[in-house]
């Protein structure tokens, strides 16, 4: 029988740190460069250990790595330059090679999805389904253990686009979050066999916290020469929600019909699962999304302390939403919850558990716009 002691997790004695920044977008790159330096350079080093240790599995080196990232800047500087700016940014801020935070913000990309992180949870409910009428949206974010000391929070106002509140780690844009017009993200990694060079998935989901409707974040999922996709799961102050699920060439729109919605880490939609890349290996995420959506399922008005309920759930593990399989021998295998969040669309407010959440307090941080 597996008990709570069995369950491997750190704990953080203080929240994550806060990073306030302002301006244009090189200048808030910048900010976050010079305030998270250790978290940055963190990041990179995690980054070269990794393709080291899977060389045998990936056979590519930390310079290879490079050389693949360099072929996707073309197409984010044509279509998003903006967002190539903050990362150039980041790095002048920090101090490290752009050609090694763009491997960062490319990994996915570069080790051609062999990287197959495959538990991250994510799901909503709106106003139908909550005591007090506000939207709520859910995200634990599974990740390698290595990372877990580098996350921040990001509260940003960009000087042409709308102030944001967003989680981050290392050298990572910020893509999982809300903004000022009550527009909210959080992003589940899936696979397609359809990927190609083109603008990283990391820069297509930091497009989407400038959307001033669901729509328009809709759009920015879709961008024209997209290496590939995630599922963004898309919320609205006014309690609209969907699953967008982005290959490369592909979508698929799912709507929250009955007011809440899941997603994990396989394709939901008969278009998507078409050109889904080794839909067996993945059952621990189908595993998840059954078992969240029961819980979603048994409460009929939700609030924050429920859906943080369901983010430290251990049924099915090592497969089950609050995860802890941080003992695999495989490097490309290994990962665990990093940080678990509840966004308050209606109040703007994202409450973080920084680490396990089974092992940690939620923070609460409020965007000031």
């Amino acid at each position: 029988m597996t008990t709570k002691s069995s369950f491997k997790s750190p704990a953080h004695a203080t929240p994550p740190p806060l990073v306030r920044v302002k301006g244009t977008h090189r200048e808030m790159g910048q900010q976050i460069g010079e305030t998270c330096k250790k978290q940055v350079r963190h990041s990179v080093e995690n980054a070269r250990v990794l393709l080291d240790s899977a060389y045998d599995k990936l056979e590519l080196t930390w310079e290879g790595a490079q050389i693949q990232a360099r072929k996707y800047l073309p197409f984010a500087q044509e279509r998003y330059q903006q967002y190539v700016d903050e990362m150039i940014g980041i790095a002048e801020g920090a101090g490290v090679s752009f050609d090694e935070l763009s491997v960062v913000n490319a990994m996915e990309a570069v080790t051609t999805d062999a990287l197959h992180l495959t538990r991250c949870t994510s799901f909503a409910v709106n106003d139908e389904r909550t005591a007090d009428g506000h939207v709520l949206i859910a995200h634990n974010e599974d990740w390698v253990p290595e990372d877990e000391d580098d996350v921040f929070v990001i509260h940003a106002t960009p000087d042409n686009e709308p102030p944001f509140l967003a989680m981050t780690y290392g050298g990572l844009l910020p893509n999982i979050g809300f903004n000022a017009y009550g527009v909210g993200q959080f992003i589940d990694s899936v696979y397609a066999n359809d990927s190609r060079i083109g603008i990283p998935r990391v820069i297509v989901s930091r497009a989407v916290l400038a959307a001033r409707t669901p729509a328009q974040a809709i759009r920015s999922t879709l961008v024209h020469h997209r290496a590939a996709g995630y599922n963004h799961l898309i919320a609205h102050e006014s309690g609209e929600m969907y699953s967008v699920e982005v290959s490369a060439r592909r979508f698929s729109l799912i709507y929250a019909e009955e007011g809440f919605l899941v997603h994990t880490n396989h394709f939901l939609s008969p278009n998507m699962q078409a050109i889904e890349d080794e839909p067996d290996a993945l059952i621990s995420s189908r595993v998840r999304y059954f078992r969240a959506l029961r819980l979603l399922k048994q409460t009929e008005l939700h609030t924050i302390k429920t859906l943080q309920a369901i983010q430290r759930d251990h049924v099915n593990h090592s497969d089950s939403i609050c995860n802890h399989s941080m003992d695999d021998v495989d490097p490309l295998d290994r990962e665990k919850t990093i940080n678990a969040m509840v966004v308050d669309l209606t109040a703007r407010e994202m409450h973080i558990a920084w680490g396990s959440p089974c092992a940690n307090s939620y923070h609460t941080y409020h965007l000031d716009a």
